[in-house]
């Protein structure tokens, strides 16, 4: 399976934490760097964090001091740490990594 896999989504309250995790199968992550975007009902996909090879970070005002990305390259692995979730946090996250976009998780931040 080329397309990287994501993980880690549920349901949570408004509040609560969850991390997401990106499995990368091309071992790429570690050159060309990871993005996040999330698609909530009825809207459009939006880039919710990214990260450059060389470590350079970026979010989306809506999120900032909130959410943190980051990569474990040993594991090939990305991470979206998302704290402090508000219900318009809800959507599907997916990881683009190369190119190559993953299937999707579903957050649903409810109580």
């Amino acid at each position: 399976q080329v397309q990287p896999v994501e993980s880690g989504g549920g349901l949570v309250q408004p509040g609560g934490s969850l991390r997401l995790s990106c499995v990368d199968s091309r071992s790429i992550v570690r050159v060309v760097g990871i993005a996040w975007y999330r698609q909530a009902p009825g809207k459009q996909r939006e880039l919710v964090a990214s990260m450059s090879s060389a470590g350079d970070t970026s979010y989306t005002e809506s999120v900032k001091g909130r959410f943190t990305i980051s990569t474990d390259n040993a594991k090939n692995t990305g991470y979206l740490q998302m704290n402090s979730l508000k219900p318009e946090d809800t959507a599907v996250y997916y990881c683009v990594v190369g190119g190559l976009w993953g299937k999707g998780t579903l957050v649903t931040v409810s109580s």
